[in-house]
């Protein structure tokens, strides 16, 4: 089940939210092009999550500063490309939401949640995290509470048969979050992996339905 886009029109033109995308494939390439070998880059640049806790490093910038650096590099093309999907489609209607500025802080916090809550349930692993997973998965949880009636466009793939269906947000993001739940329980069974970090997709999306309520914008009202 793949979702390429929504029946939910915006007032704003989604400037941040392209911006976004456009910024993560930007520095993909650079991570690519890393000078001796990209995996350097992701070592010296992305969260992990010892050194998220304990403040100590071997990396050469702050761990706080890996908790948004991380957020823009990418593991590959799938990885990349899922992520930028996924933002495309619903974070436009958040940032008509928030306003721009409000949007990008929003995204923001999101993926450092994210990157904190896996460092939580891995506190030792010296693997470093990356990926717009965490942030995205904020966006996420904010359309399920702000629009879970809103129709989402899913590819549906029976066999060699593919079939396009308008199912609400609530039932795709639902879905979605329910997986990542029990992809995440299942991992904790199995000591030392590496691959996707289950409990940062769930701690943006947790993060991402609590707070968004306080990043809208009030209408102060006149007696």
């Amino acid at each position: 089940m793949i979702p390429f886009r929504d029946d939910n029109p915006t007032r704003r033109f989604p400037l941040f939210t392209i911006s976004l995308i456009v910024l993560n494939a930007v520095i993909f390439i650079l991570q690519m092009t890393y000078p001796s070998d990209p995996r350097h880059a992701v070592f010296a640049y992305g969260a992990v999550p010892r050194f998220l806790l304990t403040f100590e490093t071997a990396q050469p910038v702050h761990p706080v500063v890996t908790v948004f650096s991380s957020m823009f590099m990418h593991g590959g093309l799938l990885h990349l490309g899922t992520n930028m999907l996924y933002l495309w489609i619903f974070g436009d209607n958040i940032e008509d939401k928030l306003g721009h500025m409000r949007f990008f802080i929003f995204y923001l916090l999101c993926g450092a949640a994210a990157a904190y809550a896996h460092a939580l349930t891995e506190p030792s692993s010296m693997l470093p995290m990356i990926g717009a997973s965490g942030a995205v998965s904020g966006i996420l949880g904010a359309y399920l509470l702000l629009f879970p009636k809103a129709r989402v466009h899913t590819l549906i793939f029976l066999g060699f048969f593919v079939q396009v269906v308008r199912l609400p947000a609530l039932f795709v993001i639902g879905l979605w979050i329910v997986i990542q739940f029990i992809n995440g329980i299942i991992s904790k069974g199995i000591a030392g992996q590496g691959g996707v970090a289950w409990f940062a997709h769930i701690g943006g999306f947790v993060f991402g339905i609590l707070m968004i309520k306080f990043f809208l914008v009030r209408k102060r009202r006149y007696d």
